[in-house]
């Protein structure tokens, strides 16, 4: 799944609409559009995202031993 594609399933979740996200940190929602027809986002990012969102956002790599990274 894409990245794009979850940050559309949490603002349905949410009930937030994208402009709104956009706005909530601080770009217009015609750039934020644009970030997600392009689906690259970095971590800090997604991070931000998910604060406005009321969510938090996790990135690990999790080994069998529970080794995360």
């Amino acid at each position: 799944m894409t990245t794009a594609k979850k940050i559309k399933l949490a603002l349905a979740y949410a009930e937030m609409s994208e402009a709104e996200l956009a706005r909530k940190i601080g770009t217009t929602p015609s750039a934020f559009n644009q970030r997600m027809k392009t689906d690259k986002f970095t971590s800090s990012e997604l991070a931000e995202i998910a604060v406005a969102l009321g969510a938090t956002y996790t990135f690990s790599f999790d080994f069998p031993d529970g080794t995360k990274i």
